[in-house]
């Protein structure tokens, strides 16, 4: 992280979205000015390539030396190393298949580098937030125990995720790696994850057990006040709203660090409502199975924490450690016996995150190259 934060390398990256395209510059870390705006023009796109390419001319203009790499998040599906985005569902100019990544290395000169916005919102919190946040304060209450690992998903519009191992981006052989909305719905299981653990699925089920026409709902922001008692409403639905939410997502966090083992964090728009989420999300990673003789058993090996409870927080540092004799010898070796993982949310904030993981992953592949 040191290192990045001092790199004097200066990398363009751009936000791309349904509506607006938001181009920056990055350089140790920090932005170098504020953004730009072009709009996206999903439906044509000889416009929105011409908008891409302006918004990166300006950016380039406005950099007080000429940039190293691009490097942004662009929605898939996508063959993200070669740079080609497919058939998108909420930019329909890019049907069929196109170059992005080869026409903009032709256009400026430098290396582009394009990955899926859940990926670099974990890379970001596995380089700069949440990984090392845990791994210090293990650090400073003794314990020996380290984590490498980290899966993260967003809570927005959809239902994202991305997957760092060992302090590498793990991308998958189709690009597709780290793909948490395709997970099972535990509470309906002929429905993916997402349909459970995204905004529409907040308003729905708030919609359904406060007896009111879906068109009706307010926005999860509004909802989440009712929850907490600020504002008017059903408080009974927004409760049970997002608990069900922290149901589905907390299962498919399970199914994710079963395979996986690691460290997972929480991001996007929904949330800042984890006050009434989080519990049950960890509640659901701490289920249990019950076998056919009626013996329980764990959903995870792990035993999941709330690292953002101050008591499972402690529990979670404290872990089970002793010191264990060698056989046959004095010497004495250090063992924790307690099998865990923590969750908790962002520490830099989803789109920091972003900005982060895609700054380091083109200082990163630059060194490589």
């Amino acid at each position: 992280m040191s290192q990045l934060n001092e790199d004097p390398r200066i990398v363009m990256t751009l936000d791309a979205g349904g509506t607006n395209l938001k181009f920056t510059a990055i350089r140790g870390n920090q932005l170098l000015f504020k953004p730009i705006y072009f709009p996206t023009d999903a439906n044509n796109l000889d416009r929105c390539l011409a908008n891409i390419v302006q918004g990166f001319t300006q950016v380039r203009s406005a950099c007080p030396r000429p940039p190293a790499a691009i490097s942004f998040a662009f929605p898939g599906p996508a063959d993200y190393p070669t740079g080609i985005i497919g058939d998108l569902p909420n930019l329909p100019a890019f049907r069929g298949g196109v170059a992005l990544g080869p026409m903009l290395e032709e256009k400026f000169g430098i290396p582009v580098f394009i990955n899926n916005d859940g990926d670099l919102f974990v890379y970001g919190e596995a380089i700069a937030g949440f990984l090392p946040w845990v791994n210090e304060l293990l650090e400073k209450s003794g314990s020996p125990k380290r984590y490498k690992n980290l899966f993260g998903v967003t809570l927005g519009t959809g239902f994202g995720g991305g997957i760092v191992r060992n302090g590498e981006l793990f991308i998958g052989d189709n690009s597709v790696g780290g793909e948490a909305w395709l997970l099972r719905n535990k509470l309906d299981p002929s429905l993916n994850a997402e349909e459970g653990a995204c905004i529409r699925a907040v308003r729905r089920v708030y919609a359904q057990v406060a007896g009111i026409a879906l068109e009706t709902v307010p926005e999860p922001k509004v909802i989440y006040d009712i929850g907490i008692g600020r504002s008017p409403g059903c408080r009974e639905a927004a409760v049970e709203a997002f608990r069900r939410l922290g149901e589905v997502a907390g299962d498919a966090i399970a199914q994710a660090l079963t395979l996986m083992d690691g460290l997972a964090v929480i991001g996007g728009g929904i949330s800042g409502a984890s006050q009434l989420f989080l519990s049950a999300l960890v509640d659901a990673m701490n289920d249990v199975y019950v076998k056919p003789g009626g013996e329980r058993l764990r959903r995870l090996i792990a035993h999941a924490f709330n690292i953002e409870d101050p008591s499972q927080r402690q529990q979670f540092l404290k872990g089970d450690v002793r010191r264990l004799s060698v056989p046959g010898s004095t010497t004495t070796i250090e063992y924790d016996s307690l099998q865990r993982t923590a969750v908790g949310m962002s520490r830099l904030g989803t789109s920091a995150a972003v900005a982060i993981g895609a700054y380091a992953f083109a200082v990163l592949k630059l060194d490589v190259k």
